[in-house]
């Protein structure tokens, strides 16, 4: 039979809420522990989402070349198994080449046809990023063009000019994509150009061409968009009449909010948009998704990148009003025509917003659906349905812009 003592003590002589209290630190001290993990991650996310990348990942083993033959064959990945044409970046990116039609496809690998090799040392290299790109230069095109600076509130930002070959003071105003450069966008130059357009392929700050911003981080297009205005201004020096902006990726972001912010607004005609971030929180999401991270640390991540002492530790200057950047939001504000392309298939940069824009602003947005092709390679999965999408939506636009859209052209890209 067990003895109480008269002090209420258990048989160790200890009283019997120490035990509780012990429990209710160590939980305590448990949940403290994985808040302050959770918030250290949110804050990794938040510095890596802002901070552009010195050097992009290779992501693809190259596992045999033949320069005689001209083929190559590559690790077998959701990148390198898509038909089109692509750019190839090696060795850390210090050289490049262009692969083309598969040859063949299976467990060991994905041989395609390589077209060229523009420089580097491709026999020697191991690893590789596959790439949207497929034109370096203007020159790649066989376009008449010329080397231009924008002057910006940070300095001069080097451009492309690529004028129509009957100008008629209409433009197209290209703007590429995060962690990329301007030659992203030289796909879509013989489109425009076709339909009478003059292209500017414009950099913006921190993309390593054009001047860095103080604080040497992205704004996600809540900065980068005062480029892009500076740039219509530039336009309408040399005598455009009538612009649309183009944006891929987060250039759509900052295409998009350019033409909301402007002070051109009298000559912009509409915007089109290729993979476009709409709203951050569902990019936000998605990569934490697949990075393994629950919903409350991405969330945070937005949280620190949206308020002012999270300049502290993501080394921004100023926060990020991701209201403003939530476009399908403020759809109601939208008044430009828009042709928005995107894939199911996308794998960055989910389709779900573009969907939702559309779904909310039939009146304006032009929706095309891709599938199967990548994060910005519709145009090289699917050219002559990307081609022909931009064809129609232009074919739309009155001199003004100001035009009800075009009916839908068929779905491109499917199978």
């Amino acid at each position: 039979m067990t003895r109480h003592s008269p002090s209420g003590r258990g048989p160790t002589g200890r009283h019997p809420g120490t035990a509780l209290l012990v429990a209710g630190l160590a939980l305590a001290g448990t949940v403290a522990l994985a808040a302050a993990t959770a918030s250290v991650l949110s804050a990794v996310m938040a510095r890596r989402i802002v901070t552009p990348a010195t050097k992009r990942e290779q992501d693809t083993r190259i596992l045999g070349v033949d320069l005689e033959a001209g083929t190559i064959t590559l690790q077998t990945t959701p990148d390198t198994v898509l038909r089109g044409e692509y750019s190839l970046w090696f060795t850390d990116e210090t050289g490049h080449a262009r692969v083309g039609e598969i040859i063949r496809s299976d467990a060991d690998g994905v041989t395609r046809r390589l077209t060229a090799v523009d420089f580097g040392d491709l026999a020697g290299a191991r690893l590789g990023r596959l790439a949207g790109y497929h034109f370096l230069s203007p020159a790649d095109l066989g376009f008449p063009f010329e080397d231009v600076v924008i002057p910006t509130g940070l300095g001069d930002a080097p451009a492309w000019l690529i004028p129509a070959a009957e100008p008629d003071g209409r433009w197209v105003i290209q703007v590429h994509g995060r962690g990329v450069q301007r030659a992203e966008t030289l796909r879509a130059v013989p489109a425009f150009r076709e339909a009478g357009y003059t292209s500017l392929l414009v950099s913006y700050r921190n993309d390593r061409e054009a001047p860095a911003s103080l604080d040497g981080r992205y704004g996600l297009g809540d900065t980068e968009w005062l480029d892009v205005e500076e740039a219509i201004g530039f336009a309408r020096s040399r005598g455009a009449t009538s612009v649309v902006l183009m944006g891929w990726s987060m250039g759509g972001a900052i295409a998009l909010h350019a033409a909301s912010r402007t002070e051109h607004r009298d000559i912009l005609a509409g915007v089109a948009l290729d993979s476009p971030v709409v709203d951050w929180a569902d990019v936000v999401s998605f990569h934490g998704e697949a990075l393994g991270f629950p919903a409350p640390i991405m969330a945070g991540a937005m949280r620190v990148m949206g308020q002012r002492w999270g300049g502290l530790l993501t080394g921004q200057a100023s926060p990020i009003d991701f209201r403003r950047l939530d476009v399908v939001a403020r759809a109601d504000e939208l008044s430009l025509p828009i042709l928005l392309m995107h894939s199911d298939d996308d794998g960055y940069v989910p389709s779900a917003g573009s969907r939702a824009l559309a779904l909310r602003r039939p009146d304006l947005v032009t929706f095309v659906p891709f599938t199967i092709a990548r994060h910005t390679k519709l145009w090289n999965y699917d050219p002559e349905g990307w081609n022909r999408a931009i064809r129609q939506w232009l074919d739309a636009l009155a001199p003004s812009g100001h035009t009800s859209p075009p009916h839908h052209p068929p779905a491109a890209g499917e199978d």
